[in-house]
């Protein structure tokens, strides 16, 4: 799958049918006078904000390396993901606030069934669009995609929230502004995971056990001599990834050999794993401070 395509095309998706549920879900709270619904419209149009931020990360990622920007512009999808964050947060905390203003004046809201209608259509919308976001992650590793789709994800819990408060909203006037907390949590939530996840990749990551062991399989039946394999740094530019890592061989080899084993390993990591190595190599009886 074309990663630019995709990305384009989920993105401009994204923004068409966010507007149009969102025209929806904020003529249904004006009616009505809730701010839960309200609330949910204005979540919705934010959806509508990352997807655009989502498109111009995917136009500007995309980008090839330039004398200036040796590895690439990937990490603009890192960086559009912290904006997506950024959003959801001061919806989050915009909603969290009128809604105990809501709890304290105590006023309660009358739902009619274009309330219900509007609600059950956004559920399946967002969730639909979610999916479909969720589906171009895997196929392209885009994180800002990812983080849109928590985004369609939430909007839909949120709106399954909604919809159980209009049911309920008879029996308990304080129903709406309960809601309303309820998913300015729900978003407080998204905006942590979204930031952490974009963050890690953006300050770099530790390589995982299990790539650390598939690398060392790789390698094991190409050399009988114990390498030590160590100090294992990653970092992730998106379109590729580095790798760097010490080994320790025997002191009496010759810079030529010593060389050879290096440079025959890291080739052996680029086709088993796709990945750009960089190996410093150490005497074997080396004791490195981080050892």
């Amino acid at each position: 799958m074309d990663k630019v395509r995709a990305g384009y095309l989920e993105g401009i998706i994204s923004v068409i049918v966010n507007s149009v549920l969102f025209a929806l879900k904020f003529w249904a709270g004006i009616v009505t006078g809730s701010i839960a619904l309200t609330a949910d419209a204005w979540h919705t149009l934010s959806d509508s904000l990352s997807s655009i931020i989502v498109i111009a990360a995917v136009k500007l990622s995309s980008k090839k390396p330039d004398s200036e920007h040796p590895f690439g512009h990937g990490r603009w999808e890192q960086i559009a993901a912290l904006f997506i964050a950024f959003l959801l947060g001061i919806i989050a905390f915009d909603f969290l606030r009128d809604s105990i203003i809501q709890l304290k004046s105590h006023e309660s809201i009358e739902f009619g069934t274009i309330a219900i209608v509007v609600t059950i259509i956004s559920i399946i919308a967002k969730e639909a669009l979610a999916q479909y976001a969720f589906y171009i992650y895997r196929k392209t590793n885009n994180v800002s995609i990812k983080a849109d789709g928590w985004h369609h994800r939430t909007d839909a819990l949120s709106s399954i929230i909604v919809l159980i408060g209009i049911l309920f909203a008879s029996r308990f006037w304080w129903i709406d502004s309960v809601l309303g907390v309820m998913i300015s949590f729900m978003l407080f939530y998204a905006t942590y995971q979204i930031a952490k996840e974009a963050i890690n990749k953006l300050l770099g990551e530790k390589p995982s056990p299990e790539l650390v062991e598939k690398i060392k399989n790789s390698i094991e039946p190409y050399y009988v001599e114990d390498l030590q394999l160590h100090h294992f740094h990653i970092h992730n530019y998106v379109g590729h990834q580095e790798l760097t890592f010490h080994i320790k061989l025997k002191s009496d080899l010759s810079i030529e050999e010593g060389h050879k084993v290096a440079t025959d390993i890291e080739n052996i990591i680029y086709k088993q794993f796709g990945i750009i190595s960089t190996i410093h190599v150490e005497p074997l009886n080396f004791n490195h401070s981080s050892d």
